[in-house]
């Protein structure tokens, strides 16, 4: 009983922490990962893509497939962009500091075709500290219903 009281007080803590002033700094370049990320994308310009990206990255896309490592994400990123062609824009809507190298990272995620119809989505992207560098190592695509 005692330990279960343990992980309930310390869950919330852990999962709602603030930005301290050095995560601030890190914030503007994890803003800077995923701008890049999205012009990459829009581009469709592999060799930013592999820069931005982690080898082992996994994707879930909104239709329930996944890409498991670089060369699978990227080939999707394409085919999905030659298959829905539009505008696809990235906006943060918030982050979370799950660690000094560990970033949640929650994006409203449109697409608008050449029509201009929006389809309107969510994309967290999980973006770890590599090497001196953010890099993203997870993105998952949702679909509201609402």
């Amino acid at each position: 009983m005692k330990k279960l009281l343990w992980i309930l007080l310390i869950i919330p803590s852990l999962s709602f922490s603030q930005i301290n002033p050095d995560q601030k700094e890190q914030a503007v370049r994890i803003h800077k990962l995923i701008n890049d990320y999205s012009k990459a994308r829009e581009a469709q310009d592999t060799a930013s893509l592999k820069k931005l990206l982690m080898e082992d990255v996994d994707q879930l896309v909104s239709s329930g497939q996944w890409r498991n490592g670089i060369q699978e994400a990227i080939a999707g990123m394409q085919a999905s962009s030659q298959t829905n062609p539009g505008t696809r824009t990235l906006k943060i809507d918030k982050m979370r500091f799950l660690s000094d190298e560990i970033v949640l990272v929650d994006c409203r995620y449109v697409i608008t075709n050449p029509e201009g119809v929006s389809r309107n989505l969510w994309s967290s992207f999980l973006v770890v500290f590599h090497k001196r560098d953010w890099k993203i190592s997870a993105i998952r695509n949702m679909s509201p219903t609402n």
